[in-house]
């Protein structure tokens, strides 16, 4: 299975976020480009970094032309606790059940760990993926290029 690519429509999904709130990627896309980072593990040292990297420089991921979401397996109590800890005000969605399916649908599931890799895709308010940037197990991403690429949303 290859990771989505850009140019390629973004699987619709329907999520329940942290708050145990439905989101739909059609209701996320319809006003704002949607940011959407794979992650491993709640409370995982490289993926508490990553997340809260995003939380730092939050302008750069929330403002009038894009929107972040993060995604994991982990329920969407873990989820919470974590968003709670660590100060995280974005939606974190829960791909808890069926398990890994949103990862499996954009090509992000690693079938023998049971969870997602860092698979970070941005997609436009059509719904297709306009950048992307997936990383191996235990390597951070670097967000290269994706402030090209939300410079280029229009």
């Amino acid at each position: 299975m290859s990771a989505k690519q850009v140019g390629e429509q973004a699987p619709a999904f329907t999520a329940k976020d942290q708050f145990g709130q439905e989101v739909t990627l059609t209701g996320l896309t319809g006003d704002k480009a949607t940011l959407l980072v794979f992650y491993p593990f709640a409370f995982s040292g490289i993926c508490t970094g990553e997340l809260c990297s995003i939380r730092d420089a939050i302008s750069r991921f929330v403002n009038d032309k894009v929107q972040v979401v993060g995604i994991s397996c982990d329920p969407i109590f873990t989820q919470r606790a974590w968003a709670e800890d660590q100060g995280y005000d974005f939606p974190l969605l829960s791909d808890f059940w069926p398990h890994g399916s949103i990862a499996k649908d954009y090509g992000v599931f690693n079938e023998d760990a049971g969870m997602a890799i860092r698979g970070t895709f941005l997609v436009d308010t059509t719904g297709k993926i306009v950048w992307t940037q997936v990383n191996a197990p235990g390597e951070a991403r670097d967000f290269a290029g994706y402030d090209d690429a939300v410079s280029a949303l229009g």
